[in-house]
């Protein structure tokens, strides 16, 4: 990640993005229209999901409608590579971005299909990590508070490796009740796109819109009501990507942004996965074992209407964004506190969970 020791400065919004704004934004309803439509068919073929113990819904419910979001995205994105010459990064990264999604879509749908082991998952994940990193998707420049840049050199390339997986799996993670994961992923895709178009991060603006417009057409379908869920192949992928565009923004835009924008926008799911593994560690459960005992799941258990809990990760997206622009806006000084906000606000958050558990009687959760 990097930023300067002094406040950033908003530019105004570049000449570029405001000709093309209507553009972009028809081909986000396009990219949303033409989701919607494999989302259907989808609805239709029935991959089923069947209840069980550790999961949410009660009946039987096709899964894999995330089939759609990826094919809208790549379709975005194949349409970019070859109209988007502003937009576009280097034609080794973005084959790199391209090869690495379609390994983690295509093995993520087998796994909906066949139940792939955790093993199997994690190793696909670490291959389409490395696709990534390979091509030269990796951060090795972190700013840190007091200290300002520190390079971190080959040590970068672990570090971007634990970020893509925590980031892909806290979103697979995060995927159990209708419209939470996509919901997240539309409002963190909608502000991270504001931010990179006012930073003249071409790539980010561009390629987040694209994922935007692909989870909107998806998102009628799986909230309030889920005609069908987007199961791994959509909640990995979309983890995936929101890491990707996390380490393209501190690196290839015309302003490098900070490596924490992608940690702000996602702080309630983040914060949900570590707080659940570390319970679990600490109770001596077994952490490849399926759970029902996110606090997402524990909120909803305990009486919470599930769309409720989905609007609160919603609202705790849109709080990470104003917290993300309040950190690049600030001097140095400032920016530690600023961004330790979100923990405040996750901390009260998992304190009602808690007790509200505790009260309803839900002993071991």
């Amino acid at each position: 990640m990097a930023f300067s020791h002094g406040p950033r400065r908003m530019t105004n919004i570049p000449a570029w993005v405001q000709l093309n704004l209507p553009r972009h934004l028809a081909l986000l309803a396009g990219l949303a229209l033409f989701s919607g439509i494999v989302v259907r068919v989808m609805i239709s073929i029935g991959v089923p999901d069947h209840p069980d113990a550790r999961k949410s819904h009660s009946q039987v419910t096709p899964k894999s409608g995330g089939v759609g979001i990826v094919a809208a995205f790549l379709l975005g994105v194949v349409m970019l590579y070859r109209y988007g010459s502003v937009s576009r990064l280097g034609e080794g990264y973005f084959l790199g971005v391209i090869g690495a999604a379609m390994l983690m879509a295509a093995v993520s749908f087998i796994d909906d299909l066949f139940d792939l082991s955790f093993l199997i998952k994690l190793a696909t994940q670490f291959a389409a990590a490395s696709v990534a990193i390979g091509s030269g998707l990796w951060v090795h420049l972190f700013g840190l508070p007091y200290f300002g840049l520190v390079d971190a050199g080959m040590w970068g390339i672990p570090l971007t490796f634990v970020f893509i997986l925590f980031i892909t799996n806290a979103m697979n993670f995060i995927d159990g009740l209708n419209g939470l994961a996509a919901g997240v992923t539309l409002i963190t895709c909608l502000i991270l796109s504001t931010i990179a178009a006012l930073y003249s991060g071409f790539f980010v603006y561009t390629a987040a819109l694209l994922l935007a417009g692909a989870v909107l057409g998806f998102l009628p379908f799986n909230f309030p009501k889920a005609k069908i869920f987007m199961g791994d192949v959509g909640s990995q992928f979309c983890g995936f990507m929101l890491a990707l565009f996390g380490i393209a923004a501190a690196r290839y835009g015309a302003t490098p942004l900070s490596f924490l924008l992608i940690p702000l926008l996602l702080s309630g799911v983040l914060f949900d996965v570590a707080f659940t593994l570390l319970r679990r560690l600490f109770a001596g459960d077994n952490l490849a074992q399926a759970h029902r005992s996110h606090l997402y799941q524990i909120a909803q258990r305990s009486g919470i209407d599930a769309g409720i809990v989905a609007l609160l990760h919603w609202g705790f997206v849109l709080i990470g964004g104003a917290t993300a622009a309040g950190f690049l806006l600030t001097p140095a000084a400032y920016k530690l506190p600023i961004a330790l906000a979100p923990l405040a606000v996750q901390g009260l958050w998992a304190a009602y969970v808690v007790r509200r558990a505790r009260r309803t009687g839900l002993g071991k959760w």
